[in-house]
């Protein structure tokens, strides 16, 4: 399998390239130059298959030679070693809860995937790669959590100070040892452009072999698939479902889309975005408005110019009817989000965090409409991550899961630095 540059003025590369470089030299992200076609014998046997043979079925036409089979099987196994539960919230709804991993979100599986794939390519390299990345919560604990250790790898977290959760960053900010976080005095589009600004500077590419453990790497996009298909092997319904995604950087239901064109079957997609709306009012007006972000309970999602929907748009030919027949996108208050989050509770005993009630409100609102349909929506993050928000709603106290308590042991490592490119440079330049 070959990676071209959406820009399409880079050379073309295989697996481990687009992995390790992260971003093409033109600054286009990487994308397959075809589209795996799964057997439909395949899709109809998810059922009795194991998640390990669904895995590697899947992602082994991404990776292609880049990685022995016996490696990669290993790889797949470790990466997903974890449950991912369908449970039924109401009639016509369920909810795919990918928060049962090891930092309690669904990003960890892209980290798990991408760290075990870096770690097996640097073994025959004699430079260190540095892994930078922009986080709006959950990718800095994941990619934190996947890369410790890691050897010949070093991870430079950037994350905006104070607008992620007590547990999102005591995940980032604890662990030491190769893992170095940086408190940004700004917004997660701020990070992002610092990011995307240092993978070009010619100063930082002579020091360091950068690349980015964000969803712009094919290493951390791909293997979102996954989860999708373990989603379908244990749906009972007749019909395919309609699948409702949390959406920021619109890399998972970028996934998601990508596993339909490969054979999948699903409905109709929903990304389902809180106030920060620019998707929605791109498919409302055919205009393409990336704006700042502000700022929402549902944090992780406040992303006012989404790398990932050039992807979408990529594997729709660039034809936005097309898009628009398989794929809406929609815009969820807090107030709105605060209100589901209550009402679930009240009526189905179902505790969502505020990623998934955004999902939820988005799904159901679909539903009402479009009534002979069921659907899915992705429960991204444990609701542990956001007490603030759902403690204070509820009047309930969240139990901590088991290994969530030793984080509030741990002192919080962060340096704290101005939201300017220059001073993350200098930074950068004399460590």
């Amino acid at each position: 399998m070959k990676y071209y540059s959406l820009h399409k003025a880079a050379p073309d590369v295989d697996f481990r390239e687009a992995v390790v470089n992260g971003q093409a030299p033109d600054k286009g992200l990487y994308f397959p130059e075809s589209i795996p076609q799964l057997p439909k014998d395949f899709v109809e046997r998810l059922s009795s298959l194991s998640k390990e043979e669904i895995s590697f079925k899947v992602m082994k036409p991404y990776v292609g030679e880049s990685i022995p089979d016996d490696v990669l099987q290993k790889i797949v196994s470790e990466t997903i070693n974890f449950p991912f539960p369908l449970i039924r919230v109401d009639e016509n709804i369920f909810s795919l809860e990918l928060f049962h991993g090891p930092t309690y979100a669904f990003k960890d599986v892209g980290a798990r995937f991408m760290s075990r794939c870096l770690g097996y390519f640097n073994q025959s390299s004699s430079k260190k790669t540095t892994i930078l990345v922009a986080t709006s919560g959950d990718t800095g604990g994941a990619v934190a959590n996947g890369f410790l250790g890691v050897e010949g790898v070093e991870v430079i977290i950037l994350y905006p100070s104070k607008k992620v959760s007590p547990v999102q960053e005591l995940q980032l900010t604890t662990l030491g040892e190769n893992i170095t976080a940086l408190e940004v005095q700004g917004s997660f589009d701020d990070c992002q452009a610092i990011v995307k600004q240092a993978f070009i500077d010619e100063d930082l590419k002579q020091k360091y072999q950068l690349t980015s453990a964000n969803s712009i790497n094919v290493g951390r996009w791909l293997p979102q698939q996954l989860y999708y298909f373990f989603a379908l092997q244990n749906w009972q319904e007749k019909e395919p479902p309609v699948i409702c995604v949390p959406s920021g950087n619109f890399g998972n239901i970028c996934a998601g889309v990508l596993a339909n064109v490969s054979g999948m079957p699903v409905k109709h997609f929903i990304a389902a975005c809180n106030a920060n709306d620019t998707i929605p009012l791109f498919l409302e007006t055919n205009s393409y408005q990336p704006k700042n972000s502000v700022s929402t309970i549902s944090n992780a999602m406040d992303v006012g110019n989404p790398s990932n929907f050039v992807r979408i748009l990529e594997l729709f030919h660039q034809q936005t009817n097309d898009l628009k027949k398989h794929f809406t996108a929609v815009s969820v208050s807090d107030d709105e989000t605060r209100k589901t989050i209550s009402d679930v509770y009240d009526d189905a005993g179902y505790l969502l965090d505020p990623h998934g009630a955004v999902a939820y409100k988005a799904l159901s609102d679909y539903l009402k409409i479009n009534k002979s349909d069921k659907g899915i929506f992705l429960e991204t993050a444990h609701p542990v991550k956001f007490p603030d928000v759902i403690e204070e709603l509820l009047q309930i106290k969240i139990p901590l899961p088991e290994n969530a308590k030793t984080l509030f042991a741990k002192e919080k490592q962060s340096i704290l630095i101005d939201a300017s490119f220059d001073k993350v440079k200098d930074w950068m330049m004399n460590r």
